[in-house]
């Protein structure tokens, strides 16, 4: 029977997000019951594709994002995939009637990191548009759940928060994005020469997204705003850990908030959750 694979299928989405991040496993957990599986589904599918750029080298990256585009479009018309993760993301774009063209744009994104890039002002938003910002207005149609008033009007800090969540992953990632994948994704920065400076532009730009994106979570429906915070609270730690170092320990280590302290802030997130002080 169908209702057994796309069991299996809801469960690789759910263990790929488990094993790639903590933080958004953690936050998830926080979801009502009925918000999780879709939200992993996004999740899982955004990884593939992730992974196919970032991980499987020596192997055809570009004809490997190409089929799964296709394999993709392919599912959401036929209504399945024998690709479990597949499965799972297209039974939620039907269900929750995500935009192709949000689809489109990230893989559009993905593309742009198979090649060695060094990204001016447009190229830098058109990459933030596609790989960050459309995925939070994918899981903002899930929160949202049809209600097309509700969701304009928590778009844009939707996509403030996947910005301020991209930028401080360009943050930490910066030192193997640009030695080791050729990739300098801020725009008018020599990162050869990464000053104090140009750290500190980039992280006023990203203060002010995860301000404006505070605003939006405080009106997310009950469904999903425990959890949305929850993750919130922990980029805002990484990036606060960032923004203590200088810019030179930045291109020589990645900062990392332990595992411990995610439980602390998890704790300290639901005490301010009941207390009504996000």
């Amino acid at each position: 029977m169908k209702e057994r694979f796309d069991t299996l299928s809801a469960t690789c989405s759910r263990e790929t997000t488990r094993l790639y991040s903590t933080s958004f496993s953690l936050g998830i957990l926080f979801f009502n019951k009925e918000v999780r599986d879709p939200i992993h589904a996004i999740y899982g599918f955004v990884r593939l594709a992730d992974e196919i750029v970032d991980s499987f080298h020596g192997y055809p990256k570009s004809q490997m994002l190409a089929e799964l585009k296709a394999d993709t479009f392919t599912a959401i018309e036929r209504g399945i995939s024998i690709n479990p993760v597949i499965n799972s993301f297209q039974e939620v774009v039907n269900r929750f009637g995500i935009a192709h063209t949000l689809i489109i744009q990230f893989l559009n994104s993905m593309e742009m990191d198979l090649g060695e890039q060094y990204y001016n002002a447009e190229k830098y938003e058109q990459y933030i548009m596609g790989s960050a910002q459309v995925v939070g207005l994918m899981c903002l149609h899930v929160f949202t759940n049809g209600n097309d008033e509700e969701f304009e009007r928590l778009k844009i800090p939707a996509m403030k928060l996947g910005s301020a969540f991209q930028k401080v992953n360009f943050l930490r990632d910066v030192n193997t994005d640009y030695l080791e994948l050729n990739r300098t994704y801020f725009p008018n920065v020599d990162l050869a020469a990464f000053s104090d400076e140009n750290k500190r532009a980039i992280e006023e730009d990203i203060l002010n997204e995860f301000n404006d994106a505070l605003t939006g979570i405080r009106q997310l429906p009950l469904t999903c705003r425990k959890g949305v915070y929850l993750a919130y609270v922990y980029y805002k730690q990484l990036f606060r850990k960032i923004a203590k170092v200088p810019a030179k320990k930045v291109m020589s280590e990645r900062i990392r908030v332990s595992n411990g302290h995610k439980f602390y802030l998890m704790f300290d997130s639901l005490i301010r959750y009941k207390l009504n002080v996000l």
